[in-house]
Formats: structure tokens, C-alpha cells, sequence
């Protein structure tokens, strides 16, 4: 297994990755976001992402997903926005290589923390994370507001 920053060149594979872990959460049709719009914001000229990619046998089998952000409280934290490995392949060490590749990467970056959501559904996953020193946030909610809802509370405020 090779673990690696991605390139332009694995563009289609972090989108199949996207849309197999939306099927994952159950939310198969939730994917919008094309090739063209992956290429543009994580590999043009001020990328707003960076992947770290898994690759076996020349595949490109998991992903780690992630961006910057500013905590007030913090500083430069990064926010994993997805960790996914094919379902083939998982329990081969995938997830793993690639949660500690994104982790060396927040060290070597700096970041004073490193955040992502996890459903609550998905008790592998949190038991992994807890395991690993994470702390689940039970107190706090994520909130979202879709483009629909945005152009909706502009036109009536």
C-alpha cells in the first residue's frame, strides 16, 4: 500500500470515493459536485482542499479529505471532511494509514487541532476515534444551511 498526496490525475477515483461513502451514509443522491469542480478547488491555483489518497496495486482505494480552518479559540486547526475506503478493502489497515497520514500531516502543519463530524449511527467509527485519544462532542450540534435555504433567507431579509 502507498499512501500519497493526491494529483489531477486521481480526480475520478476521489469522486467515485465521494459518491461510495454518500451511499455509506445513505444519502446515495446527495453528491452534486463534478470532476471539473474537484480539479478547479483541489488542484488550481488556490486549492481550497488537499487529499491524501491509498493506493494498491496501482488503485487508488481510500481517501482522506481535508481543508483548513480558523478556530478564534485555536488558531489553524484542519477539518477532515471525509475518510473513506472502498468496502472492499476495508480492514486491510487503510482507514488506518490514512488517519495517521492526515494526522503527521496536521503535526508537521502545525495546526494546534485537527476536527471532523462522525455519525452517530456509525459506532465502528466512533469507537475507532475514541480509541485513538479523539474526543466525541455530544454537547454541540452541526448546523447547515443548504443553497436553496441561503437564496430563500436572502429574498425574505
Amino acid at each position: 500500500m502507498i499512501i500519497r498526496q493526491a494529483t489531477k490525475d486521481d480526480v475520478s477515483s476521489i469522486l467515485f470515493l465521494i459518491k461510495e461513502l454518500a451511499t455509506f451514509e445513505k444519502e446515495p443522491d446527495a453528491v452534486v459536485v463534478t470532476e471539473q469542480e474537484l480539479l478547479e478547488n483541489g488542484f488550481g491555483n488556490q486549492p481550497l482542499f488537499q487529499t491524501i489518497v491509498a493506493e494498491m496495486a496501482g488503485e487508488i482505494v481510500g481517501m482522506a479529505l481535508f481543508y483548513y480552518r480558523f478556530s478564534s479559540w485555536k488558531g489553524k486547526t484542519l477539518h477532515l471532511e471525509d475518510l473513506i475506503v472502498q468496502q472492499k478493502h476495508r480492514g486491510k489497515g487503510v482507514g488506518l494509514a490514512l488517519y495517521k497520514a492526515f494526522i503527521q500531516t496536521a503535526d508537521q502543519l502545525g495546526v494546534r487541532r485537527i476536527e471532523w463530524v462522525v455519525l452517530n449511527w456509525n459506532k465502528t467509527a466512533i469507537d475507532f476515534y475514541e480509541k485513538s485519544g479523539a474526543k466525541i462532542l455530544a454537547d454541540w450540534q452541526t448546523v447547515q444551511m443548504a443553497q436553496e435555504n441561503i437564496k430563500q433567507f436572502i429574498s425574505e431579509n
